[in-house]
């Protein structure tokens, strides 16, 4: 199984940048989006044989998720558990036999931390939420999670030290969530691997410098770990301030949904 995750900087745009190509020769059978700034329906992409799956923000072209799924779900959630989480598009779970699929777009802290209290609320009801459903049965977590783990996973840690991305706070929250029970499959597969970035500020000629962040993840079960496969950064596709992450997975016995 082939999963693919992209924060895409409005799905709109994208879509002028060469996003149909990239999305058929990426060749998923999950695709997920996030930031796609958009309504349902306000854009002409429909790829043959997939089941599409949009949950936009209440604000109109703010945020939204979206998932392009070969194999249609046993049930889809839109949001979080909590109302509070749920006006800005940030969370869809697709439930199949074996797993939970859950695509995120967590929400940025902002200058000088201005959001981080929202942030740190989020942080502990999607713990709680993924314990949940992880509970029940595996969970592979994509998207784009707005922290940078560790000092590795940025170009330049020390001036970022406190911002928003790079803050205790931030940081603390994903080690909690790893120590729940799940695996950063990039960090399982390369532990060591430096210069591997997702996201570039569009200032400063950071991607041609490459000074990035890697704050776009797949997580998933500590349990589901020995099946990661590939997990990569797509370093070279463009059309966002993003790149495209990647995560196989090799079949499970008796697996129910198509796989690569």
């Amino acid at each position: 199984m082939k999963f693919v995750s992209w924060n895409v900087n409005g799905l709109r745009a994208c879509l002028k940048k060469g996003f149909a190509e990239v999305f058929a020769a990426l060749d998923a059978d999950f695709f997920c989006i996030q930031e796609t700034k958009m309504q349902p329906g306000q854009a002409d992409f429909a790829p043959e044989g997939y089941t599409e799956y949009i949950y936009s923000a209440d604000k109109k072209g703010y945020s939204g998720t979206a998932v392009w799924a070969r194999t249609p779900a046993l049930s889809v959630r839109y949001g979080l558990e909590q109302d509070l989480h749920n006006h800005e598009g940030r969370a869809i779970t697709l439930e199949y036999p074996d797993f939970y699929l859950v695509n995120l777009y967590v929400p940025n802290s902002q200058n000088e931390l201005a959001r981080i209290d929202y942030r740190m609320q989020w942080e502990d009801d999607l713990r709680a939420y993924l314990q949940k459903l992880d509970a029940e049965k595996p969970v592979i977590l994509c998207g784009d999670l707005n922290v940078a783990h560790e000092e590795i996973d940025l170009k330049n840690p020390g001036p970022n030290r406190g911002a928003a991305g790079f803050s205790d706070q931030e940081r603390g929250k994903l080690g909690e969530l790893l120590a729940a029970g799940f695996t950063d499959s990039f960090r399982h597969l390369h532990p060591d691997a430096t210069g591997m970035y997702s996201w570039w500020s569009m200032r400063f000629r950071a991607r041609e410098r490459n000074a990035g962040w890697r704050i776009d993840y797949f997580l998933v079960s500590d349990r589901l770990a020995p099946r990661i496969r590939e997990a990569d950064i797509c370093m070279d596709i463009m059309g966002s301030d993003h790149c495209p992450v990647t995560l196989t997975l090799n079949a499970s016995k008796g697996a129910t949904v198509a796989h690569g």
